[in-house]
């Protein structure tokens, strides 16, 4: 997978709730449920229900650090 890959399928659900969740090592694990707000060159926006603002980067995706549930 690229970024130009994970970044098409992330312009799909744009403005979209979904689940991300992030590999933090050793077994642990959070997990989000967010809105997709924004696509930049090399990361993307997302807005958790608190009104947090996260930033990921479309790497994350595809070295599996996070994972998308849609």
């Amino acid at each position: 997978m690229t970024i130009s890959e994970v970044r098409s399928e992330l312009i799909n659900h744009l403005g979209e709730e979904v689940t991300i969740k992030y590999n933090l090592g050793r077994n642990k694990f959070e997990k989000y449920n967010v809105v997709i707000k924004e696509l930049y060159k090399n990361i993307f926006l997302v807005e958790l229900k608190e009104n947090l603002i996260k930033s990921f980067s479309y790497t994350d995706v595809i070295n599996s650090t996070i994972k998308i549930i849609y």
